[in-house]
């Protein structure tokens, strides 16, 4: 008669822990890079990044956004 073998609490960890794969995937490999933009009025460097309109040194206006009137929000307060 064969006897089975029974794996314990602690392997049957081991083997979940073995067998789990990365939370939203494998990462990928990519080049360093700096996402940097010089402001073209004073020269100081800033985090290129969207919503930024301003420079914090001389003020230079890099986007002007005209808002309007949508269906949430409106262009004057939005804080009510």
């Amino acid at each position: 008669m064969e006897e089975k073998k029974v794996n314990s609490f602690l392997s049957r960890l081991k083997e979940k822990a073995q067998k789990q794969t990365n939370y939203g995937g494998e990462t990928e490999m990519t080049e360093a890079k700096m996402n940097a933009k010089d402001c073209p009025n004073c020269g100081a460097g800033r985090a290129k990044q969207d919503g930024l309109t301003h420079c914090a040194y001389c003020g230079f206006e890099f986007l002007s956004v005209n808002l309007t009137d949508g269906v949430y929000l409106k262009k004057e307060d939005n804080s009510i």
